[in-house]
């Protein structure tokens, strides 16, 4: 071995130690780590509320000290279930987000794969099985016939696989039942599980990828100069085509094309299902019976979870570019480091001791009197001047006719209807031009300026408005004076 095949070699062990999975599985309270994710999150329990999360955390570390295990700080996390949490967060193991306003804890693709080393190294035995011989043989025939381009030769295997296909419906016609070998069913299953056992962490890696890849174009506009336009073009045409952006994007949006289909999920459910009761399953212990029965459940889950990463994906990439605005963005960046700059000159000349008076409320601006349109280019003047009182027409009968009660014909009226009179025949004897209803209320003040008894009865009386409606109203009945009453005193 060559000193740089070694120091290559080398290189790349460090930066494999590097990563979050490598790092949960050496770390000192890995054991730790691994049981209390794997009793955290399962197929049916995809993600976990934060508070839920951090409460059970503090009940395993509890239950895990009262039975002694706490003695050598390498195998016993200190701290609060929160604590731990948020380290485990910081180490890239947990991923926070916000689902239907509840902040939720979901396994980080590293730790899926974490948990699935962990499963399959512990999980008993792995053996080189004919299942698993076929699996790779089936995918290196079937790769090169996809990659094969020449007619002939695959006609001729196609036409090869149908002669074999042939001689198996003779041969079980022939025979009426088909041989079953439990030993070979149990290894079929053993490397159904083993290959499910990987969906979780694929599925978490594009769903991660997706999401680094809406961090990275969202900075980039942040930091973009372009004109407006251009940035728009491109970046909703990379948000409608998010799936195609990423490696692993790509390789699932061709998975999806074997599995999106709800259908096809359900016959997969009801296939493993049924399985199931088949006299090989018998073989199979509790824990691989129910990661059995829940592979459907983990590829839709699986499915759900990327597709609601791109959708969140398209949603963040399309706001920020509607909302994006470089020259305001700018202008702030210059604002604040004027502001820095101003601060670190009066930091160097100011005392130890010396107070900041806070700026409570930003200066504003007078703007004067901004243009009414967009198309007028004249600047703004003044207004015309009005126009001299002399040139007004006032039409002297129709102002009044609207106006308040006319007290003098009011007056004059109610001096000619002797010593006393009854309010509601009085008001009917008006003449019309006097019978509006503000003239009911002009009557009304003047009988209680001059003094009025009420009685037990009820009068009614209509009123003419200047247009010609009626108006009717009711009111108590009251006897009134003509003249004010004199004071003996």
């Amino acid at each position: 071995m060559t000193g740089a095949r070694a120091e290559a070699a080398y290189s790349r062990s460090l930066a494999a130690f590097r990563t979050p999975t490598l790092g949960l599985l050496h770390g000192r309270q890995a054991p730790f780590v691994i049981a209390a994710l794997s009793m955290l999150f399962s197929a049916e329990r995809p993600s976990v509320p934060v508070a839920d999360a951090h409460a059970e955390v503090a009940e395993a570390l509890d239950e895990l000290r009262s039975a002694g295990h706490d003695d050598d700080d390498r195998r016993i996390p200190a701290g609060s279930g929160r604590e731990v949490c948020r380290t485990w967060a910081k180490q890239g193991w947990l991923v926070q987000q916000i689902d239907d306003d509840v902040e939720v804890y979901r396994l980080s693709a590293h730790a899926v794969e974490a948990l699935e080393i962990t499963g399959r190294t512990g999980g008993g035995r792995t053996r080189v099985s004919n299942s698993r011989v076929r699996t790779l043989l089936d995918a290196v025939e079937r790769l090169a016939d996809e990659a094969e381009g020449d007619p002939v030769k695959r006609i001729a295997r196609l036409t090869a696989e149908r002669d074999a296909l042939d001689a198996e419906i003779l041969r079980v016609q022939a025979n009426g039942t088909v041989p079953v070998d439990d030993e070979e069913l149990y290894e079929e299953a053993e490397n159904i599980l083993h290959l499910a056992r990987e969906l979780p962490a694929d599925f978490t890696r594009v769903a991660e990828s997706l999401k680094a890849m809406q961090r990275d174009v969202v900075a980039h506009l942040r930091r973009d100069e372009r004109p407006t336009g251009e940035v728009l073009r491109e970046y909703l045409q990379r948000a409608k085509d998010v799936m195609q952006s990423t490696p692993e994007g790509r390789a699932f949006a061709g998975a999806l094309r074997l599995i999106g289909d709800p259908e096809r999920i359900d016959a997969l459910a009801e296939q493993l299902h049924d399985l199931l009761a088949h006299p090989f399953a018998r073989h199979l212990d509790s824990a691989q019976r129910a990661e059995f029965d829940a592979i459907g459940r983990r590829v839709e889950l699986g499915v759900e979870e990327v597709l609601a990463a791109q959708r969140r994906a398209s949603h963040v990439i399309t706001g920020q570019v509607k909302t994006h605005d470089p020259l305001r963005d700018r202008q702030i960046d210059d604002l604040l480091r004027d502001v820095i700059s101003g601060l670190h000159q009066w930091a160097q000349t100011a005392p130890s001791n010396a107070m900041v008076d806070p700026v409570r409320s930003l200066p504003l601006i007078d703007l004067g009197r901004l243009r009414q349109t967009v198309g007028d280019v004249r600047p703004p003047g003044a207004p015309a001047p009005l126009t001299d009182a002399d040139d007004v027409e006032y039409l002297e009968a129709d102002s009044r006719s609207w106006g308040g009660p006319r007290y003098a014909e009011l007056e004059a009226y109610v001096a000619g209807l002797g010593q006393e009179f009854d309010l509601g025949d009085a008001f009917a004897g008006v003449p019309d031009d006097t019978r509006r209803p503000v003239d009911l209320v002009g009557l009304v003040e003047i009988a209680h300026r001059n003094g009025m008894n009420e009685t037990d009865g009820l009068s009614t009386v209509e009123t003419l408005r200047p247009d010609g409606t009626v108006r009717r109203f009711a009111f108590v009945s009251a006897i009134a004076r003509a003249a004010e009453e004199d004071d003996d005193d």
